[in-house]
């Protein structure tokens, strides 16, 4: 073999060789490529099916507490209404007064009871939730909580904000009350804001509070109530940040896409 076949050769086989890393680096890519496709299409399969999960569980929920409520209404609430006239009938029919008066704490208990059952049984067939806007739930909300009289709660919104998903209207309410609640409870505030806008293609509930605040990283390892609202949030395919710090007060920012 002369000179020039050897070189020739050398040649030939190292571009072979080279074509055959860039076949393996190629292979890599595809094969990092696609691996990334299914961890996304699994991703996305696994989001779509806990929204139908949460879609299927409200509704299930939904029925439930309705089912309960018209149960309590027709059922224990008509026997209640029984026993209530029963009471002023023997109230009516006997004639030793110190019996009387135990008939008559007999019939205000049971009445006061109907009262309360009527009460519960409204809220919960109450559909409140899928028949008004977003925004006004959100203000009877922080209408409650001023009530209490024990903080300030400031609610601005830009009006004619739609969402007709009951689903996304029932958790961002949950939120709202969790928040105004945990505030309420630990964080000695005097003032609460909620706002409700659409930003830049998003809708956008933010809540914060002038309270003590808390060290995040320390309530990660039991903070509960956090990871539900986090969980709740995702669900929706909305973004969730929260921040707080000792002395700071607390925030929070939900992002949904609109």
């Amino acid at each position: 073999m002369g000179k020039t076949e050897i070189i020739v050769t050398i040649i030939l086989f190292n571009l072979f060789f080279i074509l055959f890393l860039i076949g393996i680096v190629v292979f890599i890519k595809q094969y990092k490529l696609k691996k990334k496709e299914h961890e996304d299409k699994l991703q996305h399969q696994q989001r779509e099916h806990q929204q139908e999960l949460l879609t299927t569980q409200l509704e299930i929920q939904t029925q439930t507490m309705q089912y309960i409520g018209r149960e309590i209404h027709d059922n224990i609430g008509q026997k209640l209404t029984l026993a209530s006239l029963y009471t002023q009938q023997l109230a009516y029919e006997n004639k030793a007064p110190h019996i009387n008066e135990s008939i008559e704490n007999i019939s205000t208990i049971i009445n006061d009871s109907l009262s309360e059952l009527r009460q519960l049984s409204k809220s919960l067939t109450d559909d409140s939730i899928e028949q008004n806007p977003i925004a006004e739930l959100l203000e009877e909300e922080c209408k409650k909580i001023n009530e209490l009289k024990k903080c300030s709660v400031h609610f601005l919104y830009i009006p004619k904000i739609e969402l007709q998903s009951y689903q996304i209207k029932s958790i961002l309410l949950r939120i709202t009350q969790e928040f105004l609640q945990n505030s309420i409870k630990h964080s000695n505030c005097k003032n609460i804001k909620v706002t409700f806008k659409k930003n830049n293609g998003f809708i956008e509930l933010q809540l914060e509070d002038d309270g003590k605040g808390f060290d995040t990283i320390k309530m990660q390892s039991n903070g509960i109530g956090l990871l539900n609202m986090k969980k709740r949030a995702e669900i929706i395919g909305g973004t969730y940040v929260f921040e707080s710090s000792i002395d700071k007060g607390t925030k929070l920012t939900i992002k949904i896409p609109h």
